[in-house]
């Protein structure tokens, strides 16, 4: 097969760019720099030059492949909603050229059930859930199932994690390392739903080869690790204390990564195991951050 895969240089996008030439498929990767090319070319992979604003480019490189993995997001946390509204037009476009032809269109999504309990693949994409600005884009990619192209949505959790990761965890590590003390909100007891990114590549890669159009599919390693635990093994990681912080000072300690650290957010993947016969192999989040690779400094 060969898909087009935007995000490809990205810390997931790099692991489905290899996953998918390991397994004997063609790659032609979106690169909006000069150092995304040579990045692709290193991996084995075709280039297509272009981002994620630019939709005739996203059109072509769509209407040329077999299959699409969608992966690229603008990560601006200070306007998000701006974010998922770029998402939203990308996919549009690429749903466009794939309208009627059965090629399948995995677009990644965040976790976006209602939080507090554990949420399935069969829960609806939740108003009330952190990633609300990806709403839309799920909604969207749903209904390209009706109209003949075999999308389907991967969920991914608030931690995908592995060496060279740039999301939460090494965040949060940062600032107990600024702060001198690992913290937490309350006693800790919310979790978070947590995968290794080289099994959300597999998943990716087995979503594009046999999912059924319309499904969300949820790429879950750990349900969901209760946040002391994350705050613990970052105190020992670090050397530092261990602290609680009241839920009305959670943004005065953490910024605007407060409300990431209070929420509370699990989620089963029993569904995506039955339809894909996917098993995670790799760490969980609490021993992949006991190996160490995440307190190393430059």
């Amino acid at each position: 097969m060969r898909v087009f895969v935007t995000g490809a240089t990205g810390f997931v996008g790099s692991a489905v760019t290899r996953e998918l030439l390991h397994a004997g498929h063609e790659v032609v990767g979106l690169a909006r720099s000069d150092r995304s090319v040579e990045a692709l070319k290193a991996a084995g992979a075709e280039v297509h030059r272009g981002d994620l604003t630019d939709l005739d480019s996203l059109r072509r490189g769509a209407e040329a492949a077999d299959g699409v993995a969608h992966l690229a997001f603008i990560h601006d946390f200070t306007n998000l909603t701006a974010s998922g509204e770029a998402d939203l037009k990308a996919i549009e476009a690429v749903g466009e050229v794939l309208e009627g032809t059965g090629k399948p269109f995995v677009v990644t999504s965040g976790l976006l059930t209602a939080p507090g309990r554990v949420g399935t693949e069969e829960d609806p994409a939740d108003p009330g859930s952190p990633g609300h600005h990806r709403l839309a884009s799920e909604v969207a990619t749903l209904a390209l199932a009706e109209r003949g192209v075999s999308a389907s949505v991967l969920r991914l959790p608030p931690s995908v994690h592995g060496e060279g990761d740039l999301g939460f965890v090494p965040m949060f590590i940062d600032h107990a390392r600024d702060k001198g003390v690992s913290a937490m909100v309350g006693d800790g007891s919310n979790h978070w739903a947590a995968v290794h990114r080289l099994d959300a590549a597999r998943l990716f890669r087995l979503a594009l080869e046999a999912a059924p159009a319309g499904v969300r599919l949820h790429a879950i390693g750990d349900e969901g690790v209760p946040f002391h635990e994350i705050a613990e093994t970052i105190g020992r990681g670090l050397d530092v204390p261990v602290a609680s912080v009241a839920p009305e000072e959670a943004t005065d300690h953490f910024g605007w990564l407060g409300r990431f650290a209070a929420i509370d957010m699990r989620a089963s993947a029993a569904r995506t195991r039955e339809l894909l016969g996917w098993r995670p192999e790799h760490a969980a989040l609490i021993p992949d951050l006991e190996a160490g690779h995440y307190f190393k400094t430059a």
